[in-house]
């Protein structure tokens, strides 16, 4: 068999396996005294704590066992894990110093065996037919909306559209309990009551959920190792474990399973890691391995050159790759911040999936899922409707129209909403295409033919025109500054123009004015991007904002200054953001 194979790379780690199989969702504790011991065998030698108060509920989902089965995952990765992100680090400085990314020689062997297949949808029910995607938050009243939307899929979102507050944390994995189970109930202030349609989960969206990127902490709950050294949790890790270990016994018992979406990652490293962790979770819990499926979003330029090798480290827990557009745009501005007017990218709204590089991308990604048996799932338009505006509502259901078309004629095999009213826009878009089929992964897409040029020719978008505009600074300004806002309120997901705005549309945002100030970039109008320009902008926008008392626009402006205008570039505006304000 064809393995990938690195110099830095340790061999893989299996799981402790207790003396006695217990069946799927027994309990890991004999006690809750000693959460960390089970049918005499020791589970986890680190311990969790919790760090913040807790709430009515809380201790349903932070019980004892859970808490073990993360401490176990923390003993086993926290290590791997803090080593991958300081090589994320290396290759970030080598990029942004004139190291361009390419396809790796070492791992040219797996991409030319023809021989093997990811395990698909295969054994995986409620994954065959993906074609309409909603994604949004895990709070109730957001969870009941998505699994009443009619979209075959929800993509539970506890990354990009949920702020990491720790009740958001906490009452997204209640509110997913709940509804799993189809007890899930919500009454908003006004008295108005949501409930979900069915309590048959089969009748219902699909959840695949998406836990915070491998960068990510969280700070409420503190990992003490075996040596006694403590750190914040993984938020990655905290989120993957709570929802396998309380519902992956419960949704394979109700005719589904535990499918995830995996996000951020920039190479096939980082994908071994989370099969590693995905083989170790099913042992300690007695799941057979292969039951857990993942669909990777390939929204990292590194790993765009790096999209078969996922798959193939993945292969036996893959269900197929995601387009996350917003992201891969925020990737390559964030690669190449400094690398000259060649690779400065117009405004955002004039960045088209027709750009020449964004369709070597996305074409590239359905005919590699393609060829390894795996489904292809487009990205979000970020349009949304407005019930109160026919005319909005119109120009979204034609933007959407538009894409959901364009992506279904390329060969996906479904797509994303953000927003219940667009899901039958952009079904009947795919059920154009594809009828009655499931899918189309058997359109194998032999004609595309893209390398490392086609893949970095960011400055094919303003070939054909786009522009940077007075409009478009000022517009990138301000909605980075009222997303920034509504995320420390709480809210990770937030309409903003007629747009949906969440984390990855904010990177971009930012990320476009920092290179633009870098790079002496001119708008339309021959005026320099400065700081001082930014600044002006900045104030004109905060002068035009309505404020109240509980606003948090002070903040957002503060940190919208460092992550922007700031003179170096952080990663992630999150990060920072996470730590100053909700860490606490």
């Amino acid at each position: 068999m064809t393995t990938l194979t690195s110099s830095t790379t340790a061999p893989p780690r299996t799981a402790p396996v207790p003396a006695v199989a217990p069946a799927v969702g027994t309990p890991l504790a004999d006690t809750a005294t000693d959460p960390f011991v089970w049918g005499g065998t020791t589970l986890a030698e680190g311990h969790l704590s919790v760090t913040a108060p807790l709430g009515p509920r809380d201790e349903e989902i932070l019980t004892p066992e859970a808490l073990a089965f993360l401490a176990m995952l923390h003993d086993r990765f926290a290590d791997d894990r803090t080593g991958l992100l300081l090589e994320r680090q290396r290759r970030m400085r080598r990029i942004a110093d004139g190291d361009d990314p390419d396809f790796h020689p070492a791992t040219r062997p797996v991409r030319d065996d023809p021989s093997w297949r990811v395990a698909g949808a295969a054994g995986a029910p409620g994954l065959s037919d993906r074609r309409v995607e909603i994604t949004g938050p895990t709070d109730p009243k957001m969870t009941i909306n998505a699994l009443n939307s009619g979209a075959r899929c929800w993509l539970a979102d506890a990354e990009d559209a949920q702020s990491p507050t720790w009740r958001n944390v906490v009452e997204g994995q209640l509110a997913l309990h709940d509804a799993i189970r189809g007890t899930l109930t919500f009454t908003n202030p006004a008295g108005k009551r949501y409930a979900l349609r069915s309590t048959d989960l089969t009748e219902l969206p699909t959840i695949v959920f998406r836990p915070r990127g491998w960068h990510l902490f969280e700070s409420h709950l503190a990992y003490t190792g075996p040596d006694g050294s403590t750190q914040p949790a993984s938020g990655s890790l905290v989120d993957f474990g709570l929802y396998l270990f309380h519902n992956a016994a419960e949704l394979i018992e109700r005719g589904r399973g535990p499918y995830f979406y995996l996000p951020k990652l920039e190479g096939y490293r980082e994908a071994r890691l989370w099969n590693e962790v995905f083989e170790v979770a099913q042992d300690a819990l007695r799941i057979p391995r292969g039951t857990i499926r993942a669909t990777v979003l390939i929204e990292t330029l590194p790993a765009a050159f790096e999209m078969e090798e996922i798959l193939y480290e993945l292969r036996d827990h893959c269900a197929g790759l995601n387009a996350g557009r917003w992201d891969y745009l925020f990737s390559i501005i964030k690669c190449f911040r400094k690398r000259g007017s060649s690779y400065v990218l117009p405004d955002r709204g004039q960045v088209t999936m027709a750009a020449p590089f964004m369709r070597a991308y996305t074409e590239l990604l359905v005919a590699t899922c393609h060829r390894r048996g795996a489904h292809a799932i487009g990205g979000m338009s970020a349009f949304v409707p407005d019930r109160r505006s026919p005319e909005v509502t119109e120009r979204a259901v034609e933007q959407v129209w538009s894409d959901k078309t364009r992506e279904a004629a390329a060969g996906f095999d479904g797509t994303w909403v953000a927003h219940p009213d667009l899901v039958e826009v952009a079904r009947g878009a795919f059920d154009e295409v594809l009828g009655e089929r499931e899918h189309q992964v058997d359109r194998l897409r032999d004609d595309v033919e893209v390398g490392q040029a086609e893949l970095l020719d960011v400055a094919s978008a303003r070939r054909t025109g786009a522009t940077v505009t007075a409009a478009g600074l000022r517009t990138n300004v301000s909605v980075g500054v009222r997303y920034i806002e509504s995320w420390l309120r709480g809210t990770g997901a937030a309409a903003i123009d007629h747009l949906m705005e969440d984390a990855a549309t904010a990177e971009i945002s930012r990320s476009q004015v920092w290179q633009w100030v870098a790079s002496g970039t001119t708008t339309e109008d021959g005026l320099p991007i400065t700081r001082v320009r930014c600044e002006a902008v900045l104030r004109d926008v905060l002068r035009g904002l309505p404020r109240s008392s509980g606003d948090r626009f002070d903040d957002a402006v503060a940190l919208f200054r460092e992550v922007a205008l700031g003179e170096e570039f952080p990663p992630f505006l999150t990060t920072g953001a996470y730590a100053r304000y909700l860490a606490g």
